[in-house]
């Protein structure tokens, strides 16, 4: 693992640790866990702990199992209240959070059943009121919590702490926020099924554990961490309260901690030596471009005052004068821009930050190219353009289609496509496939009457809703010239549960993408890097190839192969890491939309649209495009209608190897 700070103080108001990974978050925090009970138990003392749920905690409790199984931890020492529970809800739901930490965590370990206490969500408002009385008093009799685990929600809510909940809350019955419940919507599948109401601990039961530990991982909690950690503390944040606690810590991944000062502009907290930076190029490039953002002037346009009066007097002091600096990162920025995205026939290759390398001869024209989709439509919603744009110059482009999709299609869809079927049969006089297509067909509507929500759908069902999925993508990669035998369906194993939530990434999962691209040989690899994706699919899907890029570094054709990363439907690349940035013109725009109206399952309104953009994915791709442009535009670069933007894949132990 590599070094790690922890700042106090200054800006960051909470300890903070951040790690390369969550992987790497999330093990540290199990060995300090394991730590307390060996501890404890050597002491003849029970261990009291708190614990959280969702994906998030998710990783320390696969470790704490790990421990258990492969070095004898023992947890029949240990005592645990959890945060929280869904109210009304039966234990045995899927959502339940009782379900979830038996699934987790207590199935697999030795602790006594009597000293695990989660929130009960089976009972009658009347009892409500005396059952967190009691819950309280049982943690106060347990001696208090050594150790609280929690996560945090987009709204700043630990536990189900509103905005509001104040700094002396205790275990109660709260209503959800609606953005807590749109959040929680995937797993309910819909948010017209999340219970309104939960029992959670208070924000003062919290503050009352010796020592807390708060968790997040992932870009899209990078804001609310920083305004928890940076800002002041208030009731409609309920996380900032752990700066007032003696012995917190928020343990971050990289893309969590993002949004923080001294990762987002350093230079506003000191010396970035202070950080252990230096003034490279991209550090360079980031400080610049985020100058000539916040006064709004092109790179060419800036000044010494400008520089001086943002604080930026130290890149002055290292680099160089104003003009040389701008005229560095303005021709940094103008190389990233190519129209050919896999190189021109008989021209020199396209390299980072340099654009054409003329010193080495003509690069390799066509190219095979293959671009991992992690759902049936991530494609042509995030490289549209540059998909149909690789196809139109000539590479053998193939596109590979990591899993089903299935979960992400209304039931109404599926019953009609069943329909159809049924009458297709009928018409053309099948016999026997008519009669079969029938019962198959009576058979799923039955269900679909009867089904509750968020059951797990029949395998009839799913094989109806993965084939919407597979027509669909078949039909939108065509569209953008793929042929035929090129368009692969990986099914990866990890998300066939019928669930939202999936299966750990396997070996299985690993060797599809390897036999794949033993087959192809590619030049260049597209993936999704935008790890932003709610439901963890996105980051799952791309540690499989990363791990797959990892093992075949022995192939001969491995040294020319590339790894581009794509951002999807919830988040662009800035400016500032953009490495290859596809300009698009109006009508090419007009083709990345029609190709992904190819998608008819997830048009108007997806099941799964992610729960803080209420916009279409088509609307979303071209905003994010145009404004990608836009931001171009701004910096004195070239006016486009669009761009689509890339980073260049390097191994790092950030990756989520196995």
């Amino acid at each position: 693992m590599t070094e790690h700070r922890v700042v106090r103080g200054g800006i960051e108001k909470t300890a903070v640790t951040v790690h390369p990974s969550a992987a790497a978050a999330s093990a540290a925090v199990a060995a300090e866990i394991a730590h307390l009970i060996r501890k404890r138990a050597k002491a003849g003392r029970q261990a009291v702990l708190g614990f959280a749920t969702g994906s998030t905690p998710c990783g320390i409790y696969e470790e704490l199992v790990r421990l258990h199984r492969e070095e004898g931890l023992s947890f029949a020492n240990l005592v645990t209240f959890n945060l929280d529970e869904y109210w009304p809800i039966q234990q045995d739901d899927l959502q339940s959070y009782h379900r979830f930490m038996d699934e987790y965590l207590f199935n697999h370990i030795d602790i006594d059943r009597t000293n695990v206490h989660v929130p009960d969500g089976t009972l009658s408002m009347e009892e409500v009121g005396a059952y967190c009385d009691a819950y309280e008093a049982r943690i106060a009799e347990a001696g208090g919590i050594d150790i609280q685990v929690l996560g945090i929600g987009r709204t700043g809510h630990i536990g189900f702490n509103e905005p509001g909940s104040g700094a002396t809350s205790r275990t109660r019955l709260i209503t959800l926020d609606r953005m807590t419940r749109r959040d929680a919507a995937s797993d309910f599948f819909g948010e017209w099924n999340v219970p309104r109401r939960a029992i959670t601990m208070g924000v003062g039961t919290i503050l009352d554990a010796r020592r807390v530990v708060m968790l997040a991982f992932g870009e899209h909690k990078a804001p609310i961490i920083a305004e928890a950690v940076e800002g002041e503390v208030t009731p409609s944040v309920a996380a900032s309260f752990l700066q007032q606690h003696p012995d917190a810590r928020v343990v971050l991944d990289t893309a969590a901690a993002a949004e923080l000062t001294r990762f987002k502009t350093p230079w506003l907290a000191g010396p970035v030596g202070d950080f252990g930076l230096t003034w490279d190029a991209a550090l360079t490039r980031r400080a610049v471009i985020w100058l000539a953002q916040t006064v709004r002037k092109p790179i060419l346009k800036l000044t010494e005052e400008d520089y001086n009066e943002c604080g930026l007097q130290e890149l002055i002091s290292v680099r160089g004068t104003a003009y040389r600096v701008n005229i560095e990162v303005f021709k940094t920025l103008q190389k990233t821009i190519t129209g050919w995205p896999g190189g021109k026939p008989n021209r020199p290759r396209f390299v980072v930050g340099k654009g054409v390398d003329e010193a080495n001869g003509p690069d390799t024209f066509p190219k095979r190219v293959v671009v991992f989709s992690p759902h049936p439509d991530d494609d042509v919603i995030s490289m549209g353009g540059t998909f149909i744009r690789l196809c139109d110059q000539g590479h053998e482009v193939h596109v590979a289609y990591q899993t089903s999709g299935n979960i992400a299609v209304f039931d109404a869809a599926a019953q009609r496509h069943a329909d159809f079927v049924e009458e297709f049969c009928e018409a053309f006089g099948l016999g026997d496939g008519a009669e079969r297509a029938g019962t198959i067909a009576h058979t799923i509507g039955e269900f679909l009457r009867k089904k509750e929500p968020g059951a797990v759908d029949t395998p009839e069902l799913r094989t109806i809703k993965g084939l919407i999925r597979r027509t669909e993508a078949r039909a939108g990669a065509k569209f953008s010239g793929v042929k035929q035998e090129n368009i692969h369906f990986l099914d990866m194993p990890f998300y066939e549960t019928g669930l939202v939530k999936k299966k750990p990434l396997g070996e299985a999962d690993i060797q599809i993408i390897i036999d794949l691209m033993d087959r192809v040989e590619p030049h260049l690899v597209y993936a999704a890097g935008d790890l932003s994706d709610p439901h963890g699919t996105h980051r799952t899907c791309l540690a499989a190839i990363t791990t797959a890029f990892h093992r075949m570094q022995d192939r001969p054709w491995m040294p020319r192969c590339e790894l581009w990363l794509y951002r999807g439907a919830w988040q662009e690349w800035g400016a500032s890491e953009i490495e290859m940035a596809v300009p698009l013109s109006p009508d090419e725009v007009e083709r990345k939309r029609m190709a992904i109206f190819k998608h008819e399952s997830q048009k108007d309104k997806a099941l799964f649209p992610g729960s803080w953009d209420t916009r279409e994915f088509w609307q979303r791709a071209e905003d994010r495009n145009r404004e990608t442009a836009e931001t171009y535009d701004a910096l004195g670069l070239p006016e486009y209608q669009a761009i689509e933007g890339f980073v260049k894949w390097t191994p790092s132990e950030a990756d989520g190897s196995l």
